[in-house]
């Protein structure tokens, strides 16, 4: 692992648990044949080492979308009259 791909890529995303899925998602990715959205260093460059350059160089994002719980309907507190 190239530690400098690893300390830019800490910097650009500093929730290290979503470093981690994001890299693993990316390798996966990779894995099965995506290209690279970047030029690796060398033919045989692991694909963990890809991953992170490419989220230290901007290229790889992630969103977080937050979906709020659905709300428990309470129909045991309504009194009918």
């Amino acid at each position: 692992m190239n530690i400098s791909y690893l300390d830019r890529a800490k910097e650009r995303v500093n929730n290290v648990p979503l470093l981690i899925n994001m890299v693993s998602r990316r390798v996966r990715q990779l894995i099965s044949g995506q290209r690279p959205l970047i030029k690796p260093d060398s033919p045989n460059q692991p694909p963990m080492d890809i991953a992170l350059k490419e989220i230290a160089e901007g290229k790889l994002t992630a969103e977080i979308a937050f979906v709020a719980p659905p709300r428990e309907s309470n129909t045991d507190s309504i009194i009918s009259l």
